[in-house]
């Protein structure tokens, strides 16, 4: 009887019957793991690639802030020392009085103190107040490049004098005629985060963010963790694999920003110029991910039901539905029966061909199952597209399929007002010579590379913007299987970098380049040559500012050094290079220009600047310029040669009473004289 039943079940297995529904719950089962498979690794990837770049962008908006409290500082010490005098440092009591007299200044800093040129500090101001510490900074590095370079300095993290705390200081050399006579001083305690305050905090939705700054060795400025100022970040466990590959790199300091390698980690850094700091922030990839593995796990269960009841549901089905089958096996059983004739007992050919249609019916009710949970997984991608940070949107054949809610917002135009229009609507054409869009993609894509670039976009509304566009294939094997985009309005980082970019090459009060911006364009010149021969270095030194600022103060000062500056630029050309190199210190260089014609611009900029007249009181401030000219020649090798030549002719105009013109050098002639040139 045992042997019966097991005999029995055996042959139920092996039926045909069994066989189909096992089949299909095998088709089932591989066809929802394969989708779920693929979309969740998809929306993994591209929610990870999201989220790198907006954690760069955090780390470089992050050194951005930094850099302009760093700048903000050194001006608050600058604006201090533009109003002191030696006599007020001579002048105990009036040197008290000049620090009681600067409460605004105080809240910048833990303290600020002045110091003399042999490194001691003649005052102090803290939370205690005025102090007068028996206290030398002379061996301190910072102070002595200060004195050195005389100009303002951001030390390294160091220990305290007093306290002993981590500290970085800033100082601002305070000049006179003779050169630096007095360093100022000020300090931040990095324990209290006085320059980095709110920068590393925790914000909304960042809860699981580390944020630190560090020098160029690695050692910590800033962590949430005060205990860990001044370690290395390389004791830090979720760093230390990002900066061994950051220093492999070379160390930058790029203000961009960078992503640096990081186990099960998203790291990023962003670099702060002037003080050579570096911005790093982490976040575990595992917070990213939560609410996608979430979604994966609700999903598996509700395709597990699914599949359970489907299975069950199919099982039965079929077991009815192939019940005519029965009959053609008890009939092929027995075909070789003498008792039977071969074409009795067969089934209706018509029976058999509907239920065998009826199972095909069946099968395809289930397929459309299976396309409802193809749906509801769409629907879920389309979730999360409406939840990302970024624009996303799904390309084929150079038109959208599909659309994130935030690349409509971002392009100022409605879900059906994109889906299937062509992507060159938003695309503004590049300019003449330079590749479209499409043929750059085409070149990424036939090389197995992602796009990643800047292009202009065009909105709904006419405007336009810049964005950060990364284009991928759905897969790199089948590019006519479309791309995912996303899209980013990096519009405010472009305006920065270009302010950046812009303060950098020039003086802030007159607009004209700065120093920096001189040397490499005379360097560029001297290098150049004979090709760019003739060439004129003009000297301008103005007559008389000092008692512009002396009688009428600095903003006067100020006012007449823009005036002045006004003035150069209206008798030179727009390809000209004019510039600030000192207080009351300015210069041309002036390309494809002869020594004749640049003694000609020279002569009109001091009638231009002896014209000026900004009125004061009851009468009008009035200043004058001496000018030395020196052209280009071959035995000048160097920039400071040609300085040279050219300050030591302005000299000789000063010496011929001011308000002249003399030259340096002219082609075939030797070093002018105080006594030779022309005005």
């Amino acid at each position: 009887m045992k042997t019966d039943r097991l005999t029995r079940l055996e042959s139920a297995l092996g039926s045909l019957k069994a066989r189909i529904t096992m089949g299909g719950i095998m088709a089932l089962v591989l066809g929802i793991g394969l989708i779920t498979t693929i979309l969740v690794g998809r929306t993994e990837h591209d929610l990870l690639e999201s989220q790198r770049q907006r954690e760069m962008s955090e780390s470089v908006r992050t050194a951005a802030l930094l850099g302009h409290n760093v700048l903000q500082l050194q001006r608050v010490l600058e604006s201090v020392t533009a109003m002191l005098d030696e006599p007020t440092l001579r002048n105990p009591a009036a040197l008290k009085e000049f620090m009681q007299s600067k409460p605004v200044m105080r809240n910048f800093f833990a303290n600020i103190y002045l110091a003399s040129p042999d490194g001691q500090v003649r005052i102090m101001v803290d939370e205690k107040g005025l102090s007068w510490p028996a206290l030398n900074i002379g061996d301190r590095r910072y102070f002595g490049l200060t004195l050195a370079e005389g100009r303002p300095m951001v030390s390294a993290a160091l220990r305290g004098s007093l306290t002993g705390e981590p500290i970085i200081a800033f100082t601002q050399p305070v000049r006179n005629a003779g050169g630096v006579y007095a360093v100022l001083g000020g300090t931040l305690r990095l324990s209290s985060r006085d320059l980095l305050d709110g920068l590393v905090d925790t914000q909304s939705g960042d809860a699981g963010v580390l944020t630190i700054v560090t020098d160029t060795q690695g050692r910590v400025l800033a962590h949430p963790d005060s205990r860990k100022l001044l370690h290395s970040i390389s004791d830090e466990p979720r760093l230390a694999q990002a900066f061994k590959a950051w220093l492999a790199s070379g160390s930058p300091v790029e203000p961009q920003g960078l992503l640096l390698p990081q186990a099960h980690e998203i790291v990023s850094a962003a670099g702060v110029p002037g003080p050579d700091w570096i911005v790093w922030r982490e976040r575990s990839e595992a917070e990213v991910l939560a609410p996608v593995k979430a979604a994966r796990e609700q999903a598996t269960i509700w395709a597990g039901s699914l599949v359970a009841v489907l299975s069950v549901g199919l099982f039965l089905t079929l077991w009815w539905l192939l019940q005519p089958l029965t009959l053609l096996e008890r009939r092929a059983q027995h075909m070789f029966d003498a008792g039977m004739k071969p074409e009795d007992g067969w089934p209706d050919a018509d029976g058999e061909i509907g239920n065998l249609g009826k199972v095909l019916r069946q099968v395809g009710i289930q397929r459309a199952g299976l396309e409802q949970l193809n749906s509801e997984m769409i629907s879920k991608l389309r979730s999360v597209m409406r939840a990302a940070p970024i624009g996303i949107a799904f390309v084929r054949d150079r038109r959208f399929e599909l659309v994130s809610d935030e690349l409509c917002r971002t392009l100022a135009y409605s879900t059906d007002q994109l889906l299937g229009q062509p992507v060159d609507m938003i695309v503004v054409p590049p300019e003449d010579g330079q590749p479209d869009l499409a043929t750059l993609e085409k070149e990424a894509f036939a090389t197995g590379n992602s796009y990643v670039g800047e292009c202009r976009m065009r909105r709904g509304d006419a405007s336009r913007f810049w964005a950060r566009l990364r284009s991928r294939p759905v897969d790199p094997a089948h590019t006519d299987f479309g791309s995912i985009w996303t899209l980013v309005n990096i519009e405010e980082q472009r305006s920065a970098r270009r302010a950046l970019e812009w303060s950098a090459a020039h003086d802030g009060l007159t607009g004209l380049a700065n120093r920096q911006r001189f040397d490499q364009q005379a360097q560029r010149l001297i290098a150049a040559r004979p090709d760019s021969l003739p060439a004129a270095l003009v000297f301008i030194d103005l007559d008389h500012f000092k008692a512009v600022n002396d009688t009428a103060g600095h903003i006067s000062g100020d006012a007449m050094l823009r005036a002045a500056a006004a003035a150069i630029m209206s008798r030179v050309r727009s390809g000209d290079l004019a510039a600030r190199i000192g207080g009351d210190e300015f210069a041309l260089l002036l390309e494809r220009c002869s020594h004749e014609a640049a003694v000609g611009v020279a002569e009109d900029i001091v009638a231009s600047i002896s014209a000026i007249a900004l009125p004061w009181l009851s009468g009008s401030l009035q200043i004058g310029a001496s000018i030395g000219v020196a052209s280009l020649t071959p035995e000048i090798d160097t920039v400071n040669a040609w300085v040279d030549a050219a300050d030591a002719a302005c000299y000789a105009a000063k010496a011929a009473g001011r308000g002249v013109v003399r030259v340096g050098r002219a082609p075939g002639t030797p070093d002018s004289t105080p006594g030779q040139g022309q005005s």
